[in-house]
């Protein structure tokens, strides 16, 4: 029961106002099924059920955007996470969730001062030898004032709102119980996986609530560009910073919403396309952890064309695996290697049941192959990629949480370049830089220290060996030790018994006509091929190619078995 699991009165007023806020907009139907009004009536709340007929008649991706405005910041987070979602949901959703922002009116300054008092240990008034009243943007989880340093360096304060923390666990609570519910209740959703999708967003609100987390990702990508000269990374101020509030240099740039103003001050946008595209690519393909966010908000142009990037709050992280299969993909959808594409998109998808992975992969490689002659600059790479998890959406398959979100980054990426640049194309920025990392994977070092980590594993796992046999030994001693069947599997166990049959009856002609041909080579005969019997001859040439034949289908079988297994 939901009611089980609440254990404040506010969380209870939570759900009401949120229960309230999903029937205005048009989704009784999903309240009534999860069971929310009934609920919440055995709890003494009444439910406002007004509808206004102007929120009616909107196309049910609007009512979904506004009910998530309205929500406030978790669920304005959760649909920007969903916006990344391709692979879930259709363009007209995508659209709307796109349009999701957290502005919202900043705080007075005297409703932060007992929080800046704690963190500071003095007035922010005298801890800095200027700092501004009015904040210069607000957010739903914080705000920002600008600021001046008494050593004269202008900064930025990033104070996190008071009392949000408390009220995001409040909605994660409510969203992980509403999310099992949903699963359970209304079996349609259970594809797209409320549950890990609630669990992605606890994660990534709570690293966004953490400022001093957000500044440690700003330095480790800011050491990972110290190679790339024209792109910046606010400086941070450490001796102030902390989990509610940060203070990182201020970035006097033209804002990357501000297009018309690089003209006027003469900037060449064309390269600022291409040196934003080569520091994310390299952030994401070479490093692993990226700027999950590259919208134009996030964005500033300086003199000497050079590209700052702000706000880490949402950063992605990708694992050296990770990496290299996005390696293989990209150079697929590059070089129009069809198989490469559909070989990475099938591992991410996984084997879900029900779903024909045969024609899957033929929808994947045929898309893929109609790219086949098409020049590189007229290439479209978000669009490709935004194409194959349509691809995967009407399949049914989600792709992982991390990839979702370095797809929308890819996407996102695209974009700003074309804004910038008409003549921008990523395809063709993207594959020297590929080639490059492809080729940096196989010099000798690189092969040396991966077979050396390979080595240190295999130590590892022979090393604890004996010790996980005694483990098992004993569990099976005790009457704990459980062996789990399959059934669907009993269908590829039957094919192989019938494989090995074939095999067995095909070794045992082969054997017949060996002992049957070296007979016949005893017997002389006015019939002969190379002065040898005609028909011993033909016999061990047939057993020959029996056997090359029955070589070849044991290590066919094999490799099936495995991608089966797999």
């Amino acid at each position: 029961m939901l009611l089980d699991t609440l254990g404040t009165a506010r969380d209870l007023g939570r759900l009401n106002e949120i229960a309230g806020i999903l029937i205005r907009h048009g989704f009784g139907e999903t309240v009534r099924r999860l069971g929310l009004a009934d609920a919440l009536e055995k709890a003494g709340h009444a439910l406002h059920r007004e509808h206004a007929a102007d929120l009616a008649r909107l196309p049910p991706p609007v009512q979904a955007r506004k009910a998530l405005e309205e929500l406030g910041p978790t669920f304005v987070k959760l649909g920007q996470i969903l916006a990344g979602r391709a692979d879930l949901f259709g363009p007209e959703w995508i659209a709307e969730f796109e349009k999701l922002h957290s502005r919202v009116p900043a705080l007075p300054l005297d409703a932060l001062r007992p929080q800046l008092l704690e963190d500071l240990k003095a007035p922010p008034e005298e801890v800095f030898a200027a700092f501004e009243v009015e904040a210069l943007a607000g957010a739903s989880i914080a705000q920002v004032h600008r600021a001046r340093l008494k050593d004269g360096t202008e900064v930025v304060v990033k104070i996190r709102r008071p009392g949000i923390v408390e009220k995001i666990e409040a909605d994660l609570r409510l969203l992980d119980r509403l999310a099992q519910m949903a699963e359970a209740q209304i079996p349609a959703l259970k594809p797209y996986g409320p549950q890990r999708l609630v669990q992605e967003l606890a994660r990534s609100l709570r690293r966004e609530l953490d400022l001093a987390g957000e500044c440690r990702s700003a330095e480790r990508i800011a050491g990972n560009l110290a190679a790339l000269p024209f792109v910046t990374i606010p400086r941070v101020h450490w001796d102030y910073t902390g989990a509610r509030i940060n203070v990182q240099d201020f970035i006097n740039g033209i804002p990357g919403e501000e297009l018309a103003r690089l003209d006027e001050a003469g900037f060449d946008r064309a390269l600022l396309a291409r040196r934003g595209a080569q520091a994310v690519l390299k952030m994401i393909v070479e490093d692993g952890l990226y700027h999950a966010d590259p919208h134009p908000g996030n964005v500033f142009y300086l003199p000497g064309n050079r590209i700052a990037f702000i706000d880490f709050g949402m950063v992605g992280r990708l694992s050296p695996r990770r990496r290299e299969e996005l390696l293989q993909l990209l150079l697929g959808l590059v070089e129009r290697q069809p198989q490469a594409v559909a070989d990475v998109l099938l591992d991410w998808a996984g084997d879900e049941h029900g779903v024909d992975l045969g024609q899957l992969e033929g929808e994947i490689e045929a898309f893929v192959d109609q790219y086949h002659g098409t020049p590189l600059a007229q290439l479209s790479l978000g669009g490709m990629l935004s194409d194959v998890t349509a691809i995967l959406r009407e399949h049914r398959l989600t792709l992982p949480a991390d990839l979702a979100l370095l797809i929308k980054a890819f996407i996102s990426l695209e974009g700003m370049g074309r804004g910038l640049d008409p003549g921008f194309h990523m395809a063709t920025e993207a594959l020297p830089i590929l080639r490059q990392v492809l080729r940096a994977r196989y010099q000798p070092k690189a092969l040396v220290r991966r077979s050396w980590q390979s080595i240190r594993r295999a130590a590892t796992l022979a090393e604890r060996l004996p010790h996980d046999l005694s483990r098992l030994l004993r569990n099976a001693r005790r009457g704990h030790l459980h062996v789990g069947l399959e059934l669907a599997h009993l269908k590829r166990v039957g094919d192989q018994i019938d494989r090995a049959a074939s095999r067995l009856a095909i070794a045992l002609v082969i054997a017949a006509l060996v002992i049957g041909s070296s007979i016949v080579m005893t017997v002389e005969t006015k019939w002969t091929i190379f002065g040898l019997p005609a028909l011993g001859f033909l016999g061990f040439s047939g057993a020959i190619l029996g056997g090359l034949w029955l070589v070849r289908s044991i290590r066919r079988g094999g490799r099936h078995d495995d991608e089966s297994r797999d």
